[in-house]
C-alpha cells in the first residue's frame, strides 16, 4: 500500500466543496417546508443555514482562504442553477427576486462570516465566544438582505416573531459548532 503524500492529502477540499454545495442546495429545497411554534411558521432550512458558516470557516482552516471563497462561489452559483433548474421543471416562472435576494444574503454573509473569522484565525486565539458571536453575525446578516430583498417585509407583525425565534433556534446549533471549529486544526 502506498503512502499517501501531504499534497495528496490536501486534494480532498473537493469534497467539502461539494459538501457546502449540496447544503446550500438543500437549503434551497427546503426553504417551503415549515413547521409552526407559537403560531408562528418557520422553514425547516433554518436547521441548516448554521452549517453552511461552518463548512466554509473548516475550508479556510484546513485548506485556505482562497479555497473556501472557491467554495462559496461555487455554491452560491450552483443554488441559483438549481432554483432555475426546479422552476422550469415545474412549469413555474423564476422570479428574479427571489434568487436574488437569497443569493445575496448568502453570498454576503458568507463572505463576512469567512472575513471576520479569517481575523479570528491569523489575529487571536479565537475564543469560542467570539467564534459564536462571529456565526450570529452572519445569520443576522443573511436575514437582513433575504428580508429586504427577497420578502420585503420588515414592516408586517408576523415577521418579528419568526426572526427571533429563527435566530434563536440557530444560536442553540452554533455553540456546538462553535466549540467544533475552535478544536479543529489549522492546516501546516
Amino acid at each position: 500500500m502506498k503512502k499517501r503524500t501531504k499534497e495528496q492529502l490536501q486534494d480532498d477540499c473537493w469534497i467539502y466543496i461539494l459538501l457546502l454545495t449540496t447544503l446550500a442546495i438543500l437549503l434551497e429545497s427546503l426553504k417551503k417546508y415549515t413547521f409552526n411554534i407559537v403560531g408562528v411558521d418557520l422553514s425547516i432550512a433554518l436547521f441548516f443555514l448554521p452549517f453552511i458558516y461552518f463548512i466554509s470557516n473548516y475550508i479556510a482552516k484546513k485548506y485556505d482562504y482562497k479555497k473556501a471563497v472557491a467554495a462559496i462561489a461555487i455554491s452560491g452559483v450552483m443554488f441559483v442553477s438549481f432554483s432555475a433548474i426546479i422552476s422550469f421543471a415545474f412549469g413555474e416562472r423564476l422570479i428574479l427576486s427571489n434568487v436574488s435576494g437569497e443569493f445575496c444574503g448568502y453570498v454576503v454573509s458568507q463572505f463576512i462570516n469567512l472575513t471576520l473569522y479569517m481575523y479570528l484565525l491569523n489575529n487571536t486565539k479565537m475564543p469560542i465566544l467570539l467564534l459564536y458571536l462571529n456565526y450570529l453575525f452572519s445569520l443576522i446578516i443573511y436575514y437582513m438582505f433575504y428580508t429586504l430583498i427577497y420578502l420585503n417585509i420588515i414592516t408586517l407583525n408576523s415577521y418579528w416573531p419568526g426572526y427571533f425565534i429563527t435566530l434563536g433556534i440557530q444560536m442553540i446549533i452554533c455553540l456546538p459548532l462553535a466549540i467544533l471549529g475552535k478544536k479543529t486544526k489549522r492546516k501546516n
